[in-house]
């Protein structure tokens, strides 16, 4: 049985990643969207168009809701999803603090439905291969991560510039880096920040963080998020015994192209993959309750706790 999306938001990601994906995905069905523009919302195809939110809240043939919206509304439209009786995928942050974070995935629990961060990149089979040259001792002792995801744009009357909307590099690309740590050091449990140096520009935000961290007592981090410098994302894993470093392919968001991993030397490739389409099948088999993979709610619920604490640091 397929599950029935239903996308609130049509913007850029939506319209080009998610829409997509859940078009061409095995056992899901793009059903129905709703967004401020009902033009710009039938060019996702969906069967339906809906006129506002709780319309397509409202309809009893939706299973599942993708939420694509500015970050401070995740939490008022991911609740009302999930009270409505619909699974959620939001995309991330999932909140603008571990606070409405945890409340989300609360009511998930108190309504029996099923939450994930749209973390698309953690989907991506390279992203696994990482996560298993750390787990299974193939590098030795993780040693340090270094990563940055850093690009410049004009985004003039963009929210990611407004500090309401839960703007800022940190929230927006930072989130990525955090979910690294996350998934390579089995939740990183202790976390302490060692070095922080910000930027932040006319609208308040930050356009640039830089950071170093120790992670676990023995694992140092360095991790810079930006929309000030040059177009920039990199993912190099160092241990005891060895490293491994993303090449071909973005390291955060590589999509629909070959993609490639230097491990100790040795080039590891992997063939063209959509990492959209491969979230999207896991999610809908989860909630059709067959197998897949979903992010968990430990590591989002973690993610966030990081998030406030370098937000929250002097």
């Amino acid at each position: 049985m397929a599950v029935n999306w239903g996308f609130l938001g049509a913007g850029f990601v939506a319209s080009r990643g998610l829409a997509p994906a859940v078009h061409t995905s095995r056992g899901a069905t793009l059903y129905a969207v709703a967004s401020r523009d009902e033009q710009r919302s039938a060019t996702l195809e969906p069967e339906r168009v809906h006129a506002t939110y709780d319309d397509l809240l409202a309809d009893e043939r939706v299973d599942a809701v993708y939420i694509s919206l500015s970050n401070s509304q995740h939490i008022e439209w991911v609740t009302k999803s999930l009270e409505a009786g619909k699974h959620v995928l939001c995309e991330k942050p999932l909140g603008l603090s571990s606070i409405e974070t945890a409340a989300m995935f609360n009511s998930a629990a108190h309504n029996g439905r099923l939450l994930v961060e749209a973390v698309w990149g953690r989907w991506h089979p390279r992203f696994a291969r990482m996560v298993h040259l750390v787990t299974s001792g193939e590098i030795g002792d993780l040693e340090h991560i270094e990563t940055a995801f850093t690009f410049t744009s004009d985004m003039t009357d963009n929210y990611r510039l407004s500090p309401s909307m839960g703007g800022g590099a940190l929230l927006d690309v930072g989130c990525y880096q955090a979910h690294a740590w996350v998934a390579l050091t089995q939740g990183a449990s202790d976390l302490t920040i060692t070095q922080l140096e910000r930027t932040i520009g006319p609208t308040n935000v930050d356009l640039t963080t830089d950071l170093r961290v120790r992670i676990n007592n023995n694992i140092t981090a360095h991790s810079v998020s930006s929309f000030a410098l040059p177009s920039h994302q990199q993912f190099i894993v160092q241990g005891s015994d060895g490293q491994f470093s993303t090449e071909v392919g973005e390291s955060f968001t590589t999509w629909n192209e070959t993609s490639s991993l230097l491990v100790n030397g040795v080039l590891e490739e992997f063939p063209v993959t959509n990492a959209f389409v491969e979230m999207v099948e896991n999610v809908s088999g989860v909630i059709d309750g067959d197998s897949g993979w979903i992010v968990s709610s430990a590591d989002s619920l973690r993610v966030a706790a990081i998030l406030d604490s370098i937000a929250r640091h002097p």
